[in-house]
């Protein structure tokens, strides 16, 4: 027992130190752990810290499902709904790209069906933990395609339960199609029977559960997690979805802000042991072996992330920049790759599932956060015709929807064919532009006078749009930067005629971008 503590206690303080050194230089979390399992482990020649992985399974599963859990009680179900038919449109598109991707993929490995079950949801499910992080460093969180990520991701979550809920009897390796019939309609009928308690049955969980006192809320709450979890499991469904939905359940009491706020400490240590766990468990010596399609996997995910961002961007309107940052945003895997793995082995699949999902976590570890920070570059070589707009001068600018000048918009049409002003001094222009406060059209920061920038400064009059024919973005000289309202107002302002219309809002620049 002693060596036990000494050895998960030394491997807990090297995960933090590694990952604290990690967000420095700005890479994530996740990774570093599994790296700190991997490196320490007894697959690894040098020093072991913990000769025996199986040690730790308790503490393990335990982190699996409070990761699970916390997840459900995050899960922002009203929000989803709100986002309207292109949000499901886009985060549709997203998943079915990558799944059907790492299906196929899966297939071409030949390792086994059931193999290419987890590897389609291993190259399909992004991590978001990381794409959150993410938003948050690269200072993303007013940009007119964050709420479009952030509804990925939250779809992504809620489809991860019915992946779980179909992989499990496929992993439990049913001896007949009867029987794996059987084992998937048992599997979605413990789905149906915990959505029903999260709408019918939240009020009697919560009075199961509250209690005024933190400690006693804590301990029943947990308790509950783990029973279902492991009730979940006992009928063949995977622990991890009787944990997420238990969370959803959670969320609609009154008690979700609180016990949120509380788990979330003993989630993190306990999914920590998870990740190093799974570190554990990989022999160095068998990474070689899956270099090759870790590799092409990676090249995989991100040329269907960009294709499911350039399909987000037509949705809603984006130009070249905003295509970029939703592929490469959502670009990570984490998590849920690892879980997915973890179950396989367990299942005593094929042994190159471990090895295979861990190299091309740790690749996308390191190659997404510099993608991602580095999108306009992407922007920059996407052509006009992917999108629905000709945004030739401002592809790689950033659509921001913290702009607060945008109640003065009012102008968004002109018949007006000249800048006024070059034509009074015989000059050519290059574009025009439009005041949207009062009407006036002038040239471009690319013509010799820019009158369009000089009658802003005038006037004070701070938007302009474009005048180009199937141009329509529109661009904040006070805020320097392409502007739209938030999702969802442009609907409200639609009606009164003063903000945008229903295609491209933004405002991009002056000139030539």
């Amino acid at each position: 027992m002693h060596a036990d503590l000494v050895g998960l206690g030394a491997a807990l303080l090297l995960a933090g130190l590694v990952a604290r050194g990690a967000r420095r230089v700005g890479l994530p979390s996740v990774p570093c752990y599994m790296l700190v399992g991997i490196l320490l482990g007894p697959g690894t020649p040098g020093p072991v810290l913990i000769d025996n992985p199986d040690d730790l399974a308790l503490l393990a599963s335990l982190g699996l499902v409070l990761l699970l859990f916390h997840l459900g009680v995050e899960f922002p179900l009203d929000q989803v709904v709100g986002g309207g038919r292109r949000l499901f449109l886009a985060a549709a598109c997203y998943i079915g790209l990558n799944i059907s991707a790492g299906l196929l993929f899966g297939f071409a490995l030949g390792w086994g069906a059931a193999e290419a079950l987890v590897v389609a949801g291993a190259l399909g499910i992004s991590s978001s933990a990381i794409a959150t992080k993410l938003l948050i460093e690269l200072r993303r969180l007013a940009n007119a395609e964050t709420p479009v990520i952030l509804g990925i991701i939250v779809i992504e979550d809620l489809f991860l339960a019915f992946y779980l809920a179909l992989l499990s009897p496929v992993l439990s390796d049913s001896d007949t199609a009867g029987e794996l019939v059987r084992d998937i309609a048992v599997s979605f009928g413990f789905l149906v029977l915990l959505f029903a308690v999260a709408r019918w049955g939240a009020r009697a969980v919560g009075a199961l559960v509250g209690s005024r006192e933190d400690e006693l809320l804590v301990v029943l709450t947990i308790g509950l997690v783990v029973l279902v979890a492991g009730l979940a499991e006992d009928v063949g469904v995977s622990d991890a979805i009787g944990a997420l939905m238990i969370g959803l359940v959670i969320s609609r009491t009154r008690f979700r802000e609180r016990v949120e706020k509380m788990v979330l400490p003993l989630r993190d240590v306990l999914a920590t042991v998870f990740f190093v766990a799974f570190g554990l468990t990989i022999d160095v010596g068998d990474l070689g072996g899956v270099a090759v399609p870790a590799v092409v996997a990676v090249c995989l995910t991100v040329l269907t992330n960009v294709s499911a961002g350039i399909v987000g961007a037509r949705l809603f309107g984006f130009n070249q920049r905003g295509a970029a940052n939703v592929g490469l945003t959502v670009l990570a895997r984490g998590e849920f790759s690892l879980i997915l793995a973890t179950l396989a082995i367990a299942a005593g699949l094929d042994a190159r599932i471990g090895p295979f999902v861990a190299l091309y976590v740790l690749l996308l570890a390191v190659i997404a956060p510099l993608l991602a920070s580095g999108s306009r570059f992407l922007a920059r070589v996407m052509p006009d015709r992917l999108l629905r707009s000709n945004w030739s001068y401002v592809r790689e600018e950033t659509i921001s929807t913290s702009c607060t000048h945008l109640d003065q918009i009012k102008v968004t049409d002109t018949e007006a064919q000249a800048c006024g002003a070059c034509r009074v001094l015989g000059d050519d222009w290059v574009q025009l532009r439009l005041c949207t406060s009062c009407g006036h059209v002038g040239c471009c920061d690319d013509s010799p006078h820019r009158h369009s920038r000089r009658h802003a400064a005038e006037a004070r009059h701070p938007v302009i749009q474009s005048a180009e024919p199937g141009e329509d973005w529109r661009f904040c000289f006070v805020d320097d930067t392409l502007v739209r309202a938030p999702m969802g107002s442009a609907r409200r302002a639609k009606g009164s005629g003063s903000a945008s219309g229903p295609g491209p809002e933004p405002g991009p620049g002056p000139g030539s971008g």
